[in-house]
């Protein structure tokens, strides 16, 4: 017999701040505003995470060896733990399994920037790049931030010890990391588990490839007014969600916070028939209902924002929040941030704060769709219900 799948626990750390109840501060306020750095990558602007105490969640001989990425993943990992209760519940941890969307670590900068200033010399590209492989690269830089190792640290830190999958690779990531963990409670291959992941907007790789094709914002505004534009503003987060199934959590006595329906995914090509089939893909994830409004990964990025607005006039009238006008583009993480807002909307109650054009609205929601496209490639929409 299929399995409803219950939300028990939320981790969240963004450039909002740490825990639930400084996102739900961001997301509720009267008058929401981003949290920016405008120096540190001038002209470029980031949503940068606040100074945080890494150790109450981090124990502080594992924080030397881990990069941003690591520490934000560990730390929200905690926080979902703590907020589903089960972060000293050694028997439960131990059997939890674990599913991860997370990048690698960060590349050798001085060597890029060696190859960068060599063929902007005049130098060609092809004989410079076989000249730094055998003399600059270093092999264990790579082995030392493979994606996987966010898992392993949260293994060390938590004690979570069931299966373990990661997935690497743009928003898709995040889409199959909830896609799969969904399935596996639904069909009853698995009772509990911790899905999530996380990602460092300051990464200096990442930024100078967006860089390379004209697709970051030198200033703010809201993500809806950025759909003529390139503007793409980058964040550091983690997103974590403790997933259950009901009758598991209700023989713990778990609050539940959120029922998740199953994860629709898709693959579109991005041309004109785009828009319906991110809308196909959005009621799929409905199965019929209508939800009262939609948390949206839409980024700031032109062409992909304006898939998503499309995409979403075409359907019914429902409020829509792009979350990232607040936490910035979030990339393996992205959809899953969506599915943790959801979800605390309908545990609470409370419908998020217009931000720029958005449709104002108060009703308390039962029923939200939280979706997002890639960049370039992927979809994903889960339907997320009060208990």
């Amino acid at each position: 017999m299929a399995q409803d799948v219950a939300v028990t626990g939320i981790g969240l750390v963004s450039s909002c701040g740490a825990g639930l109840d400084a996102h739900r501060t961001a997301f509720f306020a009267d008058a929401p505003a981003p949290a920016l750095d405008t120096q540190r990558h001038a002209p470029l602007v980031v949503h940068a995470v606040p100074d945080i105490d890494w150790s109450a969640q981090v124990p502080r001989r594992e924080q030397r060896q881990m990069e941003l990425w690591q520490k934000l993943g560990v730390y929200g990992a905690g926080l979902a733990l703590e907020n589903a209760g089960l972060k000293d519940n050694l028997d439960l941890c131990r059997t939890m399994d674990m599913i991860i969307a997370a990048g690698g670590g960060e590349r050798d900068l001085s060597v890029d920037e060696t190859i960068i200033r060599r063929v902007q010399s005049g130098e060609d590209l092809g004989q410079v790049i076989n000249a730094v492989l055998t003399t600059d690269l270093r092999p264990t830089l790579f082995l030392a931030q493979l994606s996987n190792l966010l898992a392993g640290n949260i293994s060390i830190c938590h004690k979570v010890t069931g299966s373990s999958r990661t997935f690497m690779g743009e928003e898709s990531a995040g889409v199959s990391a909830l896609k799969i963990a969904v399935a596996r409670i639904r069909a009853g291959q698995s009772t509990h588990a911790l899905v999530g992941g996380s990602y460092n907007g300051e990464d200096a790789d990442f930024l100078l490839s967006y860089q390379l094709k004209s697709m970051l914002a030198t200033r703010w505004s809201p993500v809806w007014e950025r759909e003529a534009a390139n503007g793409l503003i980058t964040g550091s987060a983690a997103a974590f969600l403790v997933l259950e199934a009901r009758q598991h959590a209700e023989a713990r006595g778990a609050p539940i916070l959120a029922l998740l329906g199953d994860v629709a995914e898709g693959r579109a090509r991005r041309d004109a028939d785009a828009p319906a089939a991110l809308a196909a893909t959005h009621a799929r994830a409905c199965g019929g209902l209508s939800p009262d409004l939609v948390i949206s990964g839409a980024s700031g990025f032109g062409p992909q924002t304006a898939l998503t607005s499309a995409a979403l006039a075409a359907g019914s009238d429902v409020p829509a929040r792009a979350f990232s006008s607040l936490t910035g583009y979030l990339r393996e993480p992205q959809f899953l941030f969506a599915t943790a807002l959801a979800a605390l909307a309908v545990s609470d109650g409370r419908m998020p704060t217009a931000i720029g054009g958005e449709h104002p609205a108060s009703a308390a929601p039962a029923a939200v769709l939280a979706e997002t496209a890639g960049l370039f490639r992927g979809e994903g929409a889960v339907l997320v219900r009060r208990a």
